[in-house]
């Protein structure tokens, strides 16, 4: 039977006559076409995996065969035709087993359940906080979607809504004397006392009006005043310069444009000189019973640690605060922060362990929380110690509150 040579041609059959004596007898036609169908099998896979081979050494002449006219291939291409060889092992019945056919199945079934896991995960995808909003997983890999942030903790608007008055309501009950503690007996003092109340402490107001209601009891009186002895009346107070400016002008403002009568809405209000909108809310609330919030560095400061707001800008915070409750609690509302930041939840140290509403504060912890510690932070009455006002209500002196002492005193 001819070969192939290395370069791919056959080999000239006058070799094959070269050596009558190594002759063996004609093969019968089958065998001989067997071989030569075997010769032609250049693949080294198809050479190993080749069905129907009877003789052995028909076989291995064909494998030789095979080796020697097959092309040079790269190493993984070797390795790979050897691994199917091995797969393709011959049955007990002489047949290979299907490899191919068994890693088609494994391939398909290896893919479906890699298809099956990644939906079942996008199916089950939970929104995932980051900063300020929500990023929500979307299925099929679109693009991300945000919301806006939501109360603390993932705390619906509703159960922020149910929390704020629970902590109002339990502020109400701590504090039931609750009340402005600027002294005053008219419109026109509560504006002054509030104007003058900036930078100072209510306490050191309320020493200070006296003297200075006494001597410009109406607006026209303070309108016409002095400069020089209406700031030394109010040196005590601060910023007494910038302070009787301001007073001055506003008791011109209200004389020239209003009569010498308090404006009793916020649109005027905040038109006189050195009155904003906590002065002009201070005003309506409590002079003339008009609900609004007051908005002072105390009302601040609770309201960012209960978290019922991010805002740090006084209007927004009015915004968010008043949405979450009916506008008839807005006054009273502003009374019970405020004094309880006095007393209790103050700026450095916050007394959390005598807090009455600490289960409700998610700021809890950032003071001292030991019962005995806590209670030595208390001020005013809840610690012992007098008020800020001369003149509280009476139901401020029931509950066992102490007037403040007159300026000079104590």
């Amino acid at each position: 039977m001819g070969e192939q040579d290395p370069g791919g041609g056959r080999k000239s059959s006058k070799s094959t006559k070269a050596a009558p004596e190594e002759a063996t007898p004609r093969q019968p036609a089958k065998k001989a076409a067997a071989k030569k169908t075997a010769a032609k099998k250049t693949p080294a896979k198809k050479a190993a995996a080749g069905e129907g081979v009877t003789s052995g050494t028909a076989a291995g002449k064909s494998a030789t065969a095979s080796k020697k006219a097959a092309p040079k291939k790269a190493a993984p291409k070797k390795a790979a035709a050897k691994k199917a060889a091995v797969k393709k092992a011959p049955t007990a019945s002489g047949k290979t087993a299907p490899a191919k056919t068994a890693i088609k199945k494994a391939t398909a079934a290896k893919k479906a359940a890699g298809t099956k896991k990644a939906t079942g995960a996008r199916k089950t995808a939970h929104p995932e906080v980051v900063g300020e909003k929500t990023t929500v997983a979307v299925k099929d890999a679109a693009p991300a979607k945000t919301i806006a942030t939501k109360p603390p903790g993932n705390e619906s608007r509703a159960a922020l809504v149910r929390r704020a008055r629970r902590i109002d309501r339990e502020l109400a009950e701590v504090y039931p004397y609750a009340h402005p503690e600027l002294d005053f007996e008219s419109p026109f003092q509560l504006i002054v006392a509030t104007v003058l109340s900036a930078q100072t402490t209510d306490l050191r107001v309320n020493q200070t009006t006296p003297a200075l209601f006494a001597r410009y009891p109406a607006p026209e009186d303070l309108a016409a005043a002095n400069p020089e002895e209406v700031e030394e009346i109010l040196r005590p107070t601060g910023f007494f310069r910038a302070k009787t400016k301001s007073v001055i002008g506003l008791s011109k403002a209200l004389v020239e444009q209003f009569g010498g009568e308090v404006p009793d809405n916020v649109e005027d209000l905040v038109k006189l000189p050195g009155v904003g909108r906590k002065t002009a809310f201070v005003v309506l609330g409590n002079a003339f019973g008009h609900p609004g919030i007051t908005v002072d560095t105390h009302f601040q400061r609770l309201v960012r640690r209960w978290q019922w707001t991010d805002q740090t800008d006084p209007d927004k915070i009015e915004a968010a605060v008043g949405a979450l409750f009916p506008k008839s609690d807005w006054t009273m509302l502003s009374h019970h922060v405020i004094f309880h930041g006095r007393r209790i939840c103050h700026a450095r140290k916050p007394a959390c362990g005598a807090c009455p509403i600490a289960p409700l504060c998610p700021a809890y912890g950032e003071g001292e929380t030991d019962p005995e510690k806590a209670k030595k932070l208390l001020k005013y009455e809840k610690g012992g110690f007098p008020g800020q006002r001369l003149k509280p209500p009476q139901a401020y002196l029931d509950a066992g509150g102490k007037p403040a002492p007159p300026l000079g005193t104590g």
